[in-house]
């Protein structure tokens, strides 16, 4: 049997800009308060409540994300699209008797919708994690590997014991994910089903 792997979701397997955009415009809206949702989209990957925390005080900060949360199935999952190879990365590891495990900072509820809503078949989705939390999910899960554009990915590899398999589609850059200790560094996910099939544990190809 294969490697299992785990992938995190947003810019990594699903590209949510615009949907995340149109929530923020519509709480922009309805609070008064002006988001800047081109630039927030720039940076996503830390919780929700890290961002609002950009913009307002942080006694305000858990009913916007509670309003966020209730707009976000109606305006922001419906339009959310795949990244380039996302499908094909995960049938690559299917393909090869391995499991898969997304594992988010996403809430629970919009990332399972998400991941439906694309298609994918993956075996467990787990939200509201990020960075070294994510270990937990991906140590019990037994994921070899874990795929993110963040950062905070390596690091949530580090945590589950796996390898940091990192693509450039979010806020960093190919050279700023290896400089931040990235095991690989891929330019998307269109180049990972090629990079597994040559993969041994222990042996990692960059």
């Amino acid at each position: 049997m294969r490697a299992s792997v785990g992938f995190d979701l947003d810019m990594t397997l699903a590209d949510t800009r615009s949907g995340i955009a149109a929530v923020y415009d519509e709480l922009s809206v309805r609070l008064g308060v002006p988001f800047d949702s081109e630039a927030i989209v720039t940076r996503l990957g830390p919780p929700l409540e890290d961002e609002l925390a950009n913009w307002l005080p942080l006694d305000e900060v858990p009913a916007a994300a509670a309003l966020y949360r209730e707009i976000y199935p109606e305006l922001g999952v419906p339009v959310h699209t795949p990244m380039p190879g996302a499908a094909q990365a995960v049938e690559a590891v299917r393909a090869n008797g391995g499991g898969v495990i997304v594992v988010t900072a996403k809430n629970q509820r919009d990332a399972t919708s998400t991941v439906r809503l694309l298609g994918l078949e993956v075996d467990e989705v787990v939200g509201s994690a990020f960075g070294t939390d994510k270990g937990t999910a991906l140590a019990r899960f037994g994921a070899a590997a874990y795929v993110g554009d963040h950062v905070a990915d390596i690091k949530a590899a580090r945590a589950g014991g796996a390898v940091s398999v990192t693509v450039a589609t979010g806020p960093y850059t190919l050279g700023e994910l290896r400089d931040h200790g990235a095991d690989v560094a891929l330019g998307d996910l269109t180049e990972f089903a090629d990079w597994y099939a040559g993969w041994r544990p222990g042996g990692e190809l960059r």
